[in-house]
């Protein structure tokens, strides 16, 4: 049992801090606040229990064999300590989500890169304030205007052009013809 005594609390709280939204910071609080009192609880508590003086009881009670089946009785007490049954299951799915995060991290790094290459990209090009209309299109030219090879109609929106049709009436029409 001398094994299983904290010392003190095992949460690193200033690092659970850093994770917690800011609308959770009173739950949070009062969540800290009450571990610690717990913690507080058992700690003001001894490690173990005080031994009792038996034999000074068999002097001051006169019933015999009263102390001494209190005593057998008290000896064979035994409060079992809960068995951990969980800790293997967290530690498996941690080993599962592992490989999760680890694929997420990893395409979170090639999104990182692409980015910056865009980032890259835009910076290399004339400011926007000193593009001219051709220098716009030879940056962009899925988006730039072409009035030559694809004219279209002011405000120049897709919407607004002839033969748009909208996400509804594309699945209505897949929908049709199936």
């Amino acid at each position: 049992m001398a094994a299983r005594r904290i010392a003190q609390s095992s949460i690193n709280w200033s690092a659970l801090a850093e994770r917690v939204p800011a609308n959770q910071k009173s739950s949070f609080g009062a969540f800290k606040t009450k571990s610690d009192i717990y913690v507080r609880a058992v700690l003001a508590n001894p490690e173990c229990p005080p031994q009792i003086d038996w034999a000074n009881y068999k002097k001051l009670v006169p019933v015999a064999g009263l102390v001494d089946s209190f005593q057998k009785q008290y000896d064979a007490l035994k409060v079992p300590y809960p068995q951990d049954k969980v800790s293997s299951q967290v530690d498996a799915e941690i080993k599962a989500s592992q490989s999760e995060i680890d694929a997420y991290k990893k395409a979170s790094e090639q999104r990182i890169q692409n980015y910056q290459k865009e980032i890259a990209h835009l910076k290399s090009l004339l400011p926007y304030e000193q593009m001219t209309m051709e220098d716009y299109r030879d940056a962009f030219p899925d988006s730039a205007l072409d009035p030559l090879n694809k004219p279209t109609f002011w405000p120049h929106t897709p919407e607004e052009q002839v033969g748009y049709k909208s996400k509804e009436q594309l699945e209505a029409e897949a929908q049709g013809h199936h």
